[in-house]
């Protein structure tokens, strides 16, 4: 037997190693198009942690109509939101990405390498992991950039890691961060951004946190996600030292005819502007980076509804981004887990 290609085996694999960050969000066509969209949208409505409905049924629904109608409709939102970087999104993130990988160097000091992935859409969650096992990390910790935990999003994202792994020969030590809804420094950077921007605008009659919705029936099966936009809400009530009537939490982007977690956010709003409340604030505390949903849905298309019912004065307040807190608070969240 030859034994001349022994010496390929005996290196020590972990040298050099390094701990990889797989910081995730939901993702984005790769253009404000009808194509585009519609190939996102196939991925994203496709998922049975997003839609839990029998398969053949919904494989029905998907193809016969929605693929057909919202692809358009969806890619005329896009294309309002659309800038020269891109998809709002994917450009916040991947200043994210940047930001964060320069703190938690410095902080540290050690050899950590962060990638980003979107769960639908590009760059993918195996083009990730992919990038990070190149630079040969031994240990990765995935953070979805989702504060809240639900199965639709957090849930979705940790069966897509654990699909590309079952791939790979040696599996590195793995670290799943499920949620920091209710970090310190995630609620003290969500309240000095509101804090900052009455002290430049001035503070409103009301404000709303509205979190992205999920149908009633995910939340009876055991998803905790409303509680924990509840926990968050609360928090970040206290911080603001506001009472329940002043700060109020809203659910937004229901889709489908079934009930979702209530209040809705739009028909809150409406029923705001028609009892004669003047003047609004909305922020989206769920929201890790400014996307569709925040910039087109709640600051132009709610903004419009409340503004006709009666309102006097509507204000989106920006996401976290990739301002210093921001990123502050994410280097805390990954920190702990080195």
């Amino acid at each position: 037997m030859d034994f001349s290609a022994q010496q390929n085996f005996d290196h020590d694999q972990t040298a050099g190693a390094g701990i990889g960050i797989l910081l995730t969000n939901l993702g984005t066509p790769d253009a404000p198009t009808k194509k585009a969209v519609r190939t996102y949208l196939k991925e994203f409505l496709w998922d049975p942690r997003v839609v839990e409905e029998p398969r053949w049924k919904w494989w029905l629904i998907l193809n016969g109509i929605i693929l057909n109608i919202r692809p358009a409709r969806s890619a005329a939102a896009y294309k309002k939101v659309w800038g020269e970087d891109g998809s709002p999104l994917l450009a916040i993130s991947r200043k994210q990405q940047a930001r964060l990988q320069q703190l938690l160097q410095e902080k540290t000091g050690e050899g950590l390498h962060v990638e980003l992935a979107m769960r639908y859409g590009n760059p993918s969650i195996e083009a990730g992991l992919e990038a990070l096992r190149r630079k040969n990390c031994r240990k990765i910790i995935v953070l979805p950039l989702y504060p809240q935990y639900s199965a639709t999003t957090t849930g979705s994202t940790f069966d897509a890691v654990a699909d590309v792994l079952k791939t790979w020969r040696r599996i590195p030590e793995l670290h799943m961060i499920d949620s920091y809804h209710d970090h310190p420094a995630y609620i003290a950077a969500l309240s000095d951004s509101i804090k900052n921007y009455w002290q430049e605008h001035g503070e409103p009659e009301r404000l709303m946190m509205s979190f992205h919705g999920i149908p009633e029936r995910y939340f009876k099966s055991g998803d905790p996600y409303p509680c924990h936009c509840r926990k968050t809400a609360r928090l970040l009530r206290e911080s603001l030292g506001l009472d329940e009537e002043r700060a109020s939490v809203a659910f937004q982007s229901r889709f489908g005819r079934e009930p979702w977690v209530q209040p809705y956010a739009d028909e809150t709003l409406q029923e705001w502007g028609k009892a004669g409340l003047a003047s609004v604030d909305v922020v989206c505390p769920g929201f890790a980076a400014d996307c569709l949903e925040t910039i087109e849905e709640i600051g132009m298309e709610n903004r419009d509804y409340f503004l006709e019912a009666g309102g006097k004065q509507y204000r989106y307040i920006p996401a976290l981004n990739d301002n210093d807190a921001h990123i502050e608070a994410i280097a805390q969240v990954v920190i702990q887990c080195l």
